[in-house]
């Protein structure tokens, strides 16, 4: 796989929030953090008409914090930082280096992260720690070690195999790993419905090539459960590239746009709850996280 090296531009404009999601039960969306691939990692946090610049090193694996406020990224010496701010800690090492698809993955809450371990050829360890570097542990093993989601009541973790045949979930409660139906081909795991049953995903077909593992800037999404292996059908119109499950339970599905992507939130039974406009300039980032 080619690494490719990542990176945020914050060319940002404020969040257009209907009035009609202030009816929504649920606190609307007010926020989000968007990214580019340049030749460095900067994350932008955007809320409240005001950025905050968090940039990182490494060759591309990282991931934002559900609130933003945080990046993990793993160094050349496979060692796993989390930065905030003008802080920097190691809170881990012996972590998966040198493949892009090898993300690290924050719980719900933004306290803890999880991340690929270095190990045998297919197989690999997961491992825990908390966000200040305590609490280390390791979590059980899966093939499923690419682009790790974490479901939002913190018991399951979800991957795609390196080799792009399949999803894989870790049980973080019993250590046990297994293969989720309907699934063949996948080189994208996204997010986790809070309970860990459904999955967001960039299916292939064989005929498509697998991709250097980078994190897509965007996606057809195809959102599975992961038991029956039924495809769950979004009530969106439009060209979708890409959704996202909120802690919640709601999903947020990006809608590509011709000057402005549109991000629709649905409710867990797939009614509309918002809708807005990115900013025109956000058009051609990528996506990480929703406030």
């Amino acid at each position: 796989m080619r690494t490719r090296i990542l990176a945020v531009v914050a060319l940002l404009a404020p969040l257009a929030v209907p009035a009609t999601a202030a009816a929504a039960t649920a606190a609307p969306v007010s926020g989000a953090v968007f990214y580019r691939f340049t030749d460095k990692v900067n994350v932008y946090r955007y809320l409240a008409g005001k950025f905050t610049k968090t940039s990182v090193g490494g060759a591309g694996q990282f991931a934002a914090s559900p609130d933003g406020k945080k990046v993990a990224w793993v160094d050349y010496n496979s060692k796993l930082h989390v930065t905030s701010g003008q802080t920097d800690k190691i809170v881990a090492k012996n972590v998966i280096f040198g493949a892009p698809c090898a993300t690290p993955v924050w719980s719900a809450d933004s306290k803890r992260l999880a991340f690929p371990m270095t190990g045998t050829e297919g197989m690999a360890p997961i491992g825990v720690v908390n966000a200040d570097g305590t609490g280390a542990r390791k979590a059980g093993k899966t093939y499923g070690v690419c682009h790790l989601a974490w479901s939002a009541n913190g018991r399951y973790l979800a991957g795609y195999a390196g080799t792009t045949e399949g999803v894989y979930l870790l049980d973080l409660t019993s250590g046990k790993t297994r293969k989720s139906a309907g699934i063949k081909l996948a080189n994208h795991v996204q997010s986790l419905s809070p309970d860990g049953r459904k999955v967001v995903i960039h299916t292939l077909k064989p005929s498509d090539p697998g991709g250097d593992g980078a994190w897509p800037t965007w996606f057809p999404p195809t959102v599975v459960d992961t038991v029956t292996g039924a495809r769950i059908a979004l009530p969106v119109k439009g060209t979708l590239i890409g959704a996202i499950y909120l802690r919640d339970g709601r999903l947020a599905v990006r809608v590509k746009g011709a000057t402005r992507n549109t991000v629709v939130i649905l409710s867990p039974a797939l009614k509309q709850l918002q809708r807005f406009a990115e900013p025109a300039n956000t058009r051609t980032m990528g996506l990480l996280q929703l406030l």
